[in-house]
């Protein structure tokens, strides 16, 4: 496996920088990191479980999610692996079992150059946060 860059420090700065000046979501970039360790399916399903919640913080975290997962589908199609995109309902159990048998389903070299870059992905996610972070808005999670 060869290493490319695909712009992913640049990408993390961006999302950062778009979602830090709403209160506890880029502090979601440590769980993201976390979360990359149980799969692709995992990671791409959290978006869910927090857009479905009705406080507008969970909803803004999930917004985050979405956003990570679909920079993150743009970074990989440059390195030739196309992943699921579109949007799902948390309410929309066919397509949610649809787009995990998708991830499920890579060749498992492609799986593993996916967690290799969302790997770096989230980590580079990590350092912006931590560079970004306002006291009081991105900082509590």
């Amino acid at each position: 496996m060869n290493w490319k860059s695909y712009g992913l420090d640049q990408e993390a700065q961006r999302l950062v920088l778009k979602h830090r000046d709403k209160k506890g979501v880029i502090g979601q970039s440590h769980k993201m990191r976390i979360t990359v360790a149980f799969g692709l399916e995992r990671f791409w399903g959290e978006q869910l479980r927090l857009l479905e919640k009705e406080k507008a913080e969970e909803k803004a975290k999930g917004e985050y999610w979405r956003d990570t997962w679909k920079s993150f589908v743009k970074i990989m199609l440059l390195a030739g692996i196309k992943l699921p995109q579109e949007d799902v309902s948390g309410n929309n159990t066919a397509k949610i079992q649809e787009v995990a048998a998708k991830l499920w389903e890579l060749p498992i070299e492609d799986q593993r150059i996916c967690l290799a870059v969302l790997t770096q992905f989230c980590d580079s996610l990590v350092w912006w946060t931590q560079r970004y972070k306002k006291s009081g808005v991105g900082d509590d999670e």
